[in-house]
């Protein structure tokens, strides 16, 4: 049963918010966890609702009727639909949509970002996957960023898991990618050696400045295609990496000026807008139509346009070599056809 957890405001808090409060009063507790008691309204202050902004006078009685620490989080089996590209009794090969995050977080709770995950899908699809990676990883070999599709491996028993693990870490595992980029790629053919590690600043981002926490990453890229439109200069590249690290091609891409088309987390426009031909972040020049300004075309894709495109292996136990592929997903391939109808010669 949830016990009142109440106490009294110090003179000292006099002017301060109440939510900077409570995440200095409750230890180990998160502000996004606090916000989320506030607008659940398990918190009341002087036995009625409050709300995050409230500047305290010193001497309110606050109450916490919520759980200030969330359930641990279990993955639960839940029935979404899941394409499945390979199966035997040791592994499978999914090929997992862009939107869906592979498992959730540790720090998350039982709720709704806990749900919907390639994790819950695999559960419901198979029952019985390897326990190595934990229980909030069940399966689980490798990943992939929640806005890039594509072929994920996954192990169903802990021997298979262990294989696997080996095979990626000694870099065994062929992993291909389609990507299109900003930007004619030169030369058309190179590979990236740049080591990455946390951005210090933006924890949310990867980066190539030398760190001495920066791991070695390898990636291998050949332009099949550039294209020169009105809404700027693209490079479709087909890139082979040999380390797997966290938004590998996002950051090296986007580290030689080249970030891939709607990730705007490494420099992309969150919309592309009819403009000179090749000239990336060029104001649009306005059209005009009896004397009217008109405002200029725009295209949108609002996920990243890289997709884990081929996988290829020895299948860890009964070495089978096993070469696998996933087409690009209709909003990729619409997207790359929308654009070449707007696009003029091939450079």
């Amino acid at each position: 049963m949830m016990v009142e957890r109440v106490f009294e405001a110090p003179a000292e808090a006099r002017g301060q918010r109440l939510d900077r409060f409570l995440v200095s009063r409750l230890e180990g507790v998160s502000r996004s966890r606090v916000q989320l008691l506030l607008d659940q309204g398990d918190v009341q202050v002087n036995g009625g609702p409050a709300k995050a902004a409230l500047k305290l006078r010193g001497g309110e009685r606050i109450a916490i009727t919520g759980e200030p620490h969330p359930a641990p989080l279990q993955a639960e089996p839940e029935n979404i639909p899941l394409e499945v590209v390979y199966e035997d009794d040791d592994l499978a090969v999914v090929d997992k949509p862009a939107g869906m995050v592979v498992h959730a977080g540790a720090g998350q709770s039982v709720d709704a970002r806990s749900r919907g995950t390639l994790v819950n899908a695999l559960l419901y699809r198979f029952r019985n996957l390897s326990s190595a990676g934990g229980e909030l990883r069940p399966g689980i070999v490798h990943r992939l960023d929640k806005q890039t599709s594509g072929l994920i491996v996954v192990a169903k028993n802990d021997r298979a898991h262990a294989a696997l693990g080996a095979m990626f870490a000694s870099r065994r595992v062929q992993k291909t990618y389609i990507a299109l980029v900003h930007g004619a790629v030169r030369p058309e053919q190179g590979t990236i050696c740049a080591a990455v590690s946390r951005d210090p600043v933006r924890r949310t981002r990867m980066s190539t400045r030398a760190n001495q926490n920066a791991r070695a990453a390898v990636s291998h890229y050949e332009v099949l295609r550039q294209l020169a439109s009105p809404f700027g200069a693209f490079s479709l590249l087909r890139v082979r990496i040999e380390t797997g690290r966290t938004h590998q091609i996002r950051v090296h891409m986007a580290s030689i000026g080249h970030p891939v088309v709607g990730d705007t987390l490494y420099g992309a426009p969150a919309q592309l807008t009819r403009q000179a031909a090749g000239e990336i972040g060029r104001s649009p020049e306005p059209l005009r139509a009896k004397g009217r300004k008109v405002a200029p075309e725009t295209l949108n894709l609002r996920r990243n346009f890289l997709h884990a495109a081929r996988l290829a292996f020895a299948h860890p136990l009964t070495g089978k070599q096993l070469e696998l592929e996933s087409p690009l997903p209709p909003e990729l391939a619409g997207f790359l056809a929308r654009l070449e109808e707007r696009t003029g010669p091939r450079v």
